[in-house]
């Protein structure tokens, strides 16, 4: 029986023994942990990395903001110094550049209508009022629906004679007896005018609902309300002042005076009924 042939014989004997794992590589009950950051060239053993990490970068808003405040920090010191120079006189021909600056930009006056009048103002008087007017809706709290304006008002009546409107025969003159009759219509009340630069609003309330629709639409009619209350009530006080008979005597004794010098001794003025 022939033998099989000695393997070992042929294996050299100066093999070396089996080389013990490195410390680094990954045993068997503990799988190897990934490298977050990738290989690193300055190690010996790996290789390059595909790509180099990539640093944070801080965001540029606080950067924009920062140099934003910074600038507005500068404009104001120097804003602030100036104004403080031009205080005690340093810089005297510094303007302020936030000073008020009123443009007109009115257009031209048009005449639009012109008439004569013959009437004599005999006399006038200045009245002043307070109104105040209150819109409000029933059922409905005034904090939500509310209008309340205070406003003073002053005002002129005048009480004049219309001489245009005399009748035929008003006038009798005697030039015997230098006697004169003057037959004049009643006196006449004009309409309250407004002084508008002694008229101001004291205060005004409104409720929620009325400052949300002011902020989208304005209504001067609102204003024009008042205005024309308070110049009815200037009105109606001038009839029971005593401004009519006041009138009646100025008017007479400015046709006693004008008569008199014309050398009439004697100068008679009567006014008709209302």
């Amino acid at each position: 029986m022939a033998k099989s042939p000695d393997v070992s014989a042929g294996v050299s004997s100066d093999v070396s023994p089996a080389v013990p794992p490195a410390v680094d590589d990954p045993t068997r009950e503990y799988a190897a942990v990934p490298d977050p950051v990738g290989p690193d060239p300055a190690i010996p053993g790996r290789s390059a990395p595909d790509q180099a990490p990539v640093a944070p970068q801080p965001p540029r808003s606080n950067g924009f903001a920062r140099l934003l405040i910074f600038t507005f920090f500068v404009f104001a010191l120097l804003v602030a110094t100036c104004l403080g120079l031009r205080a005690i006189n340093v810089l005297p021909g510094f303007d302020n550049p936030f000073s008020d600056k009123t443009t007109d930009r009115s257009q031209p006056v048009l005449l639009q209508s012109m008439r004569d009048l013959s009437r004599y103002v005999a006399a006038d008087g200045t009245f002043q009022v307070i109104v105040d007017l209150q819109e409000s809706k029933e059922n409905i709290p005034d904090f939500l629906v509310n209008r309340r304006t205070l406003f003073v008002g002053s005002g002129t009546v005048e009480q004049y004679v219309e001489f245009g409107s005399l009748a035929e025969g008003a006038l009798k003159v005697d030039e015997q007896n230098k006697t004169v009759t003057i037959t004049l219509p009643p006196p006449q009340q004009s309409t309250a005018a407004l002084d508008m630069q002694k008229s101001y609003v004291v205060a005004e309330e409104r409720g929620l609902f009325n400052r949300i629709g002011d902020a989208f639409r304005s209504d001067p009619g609102k204003q024009q309300q008042v205005y024309a209350l308070a110049q009815q009530r200037i009105t109606e006080a001038a009839r029971s002042s005593g401004l009519d008979e006041r009138a009646r005597q100025n008017t007479e004794r400015m046709l006693g005076s004008l008569f008199t010098r014309l050398g009439y001794s004697t100068v008679t003025v009567t006014f008709d009924t209302p």
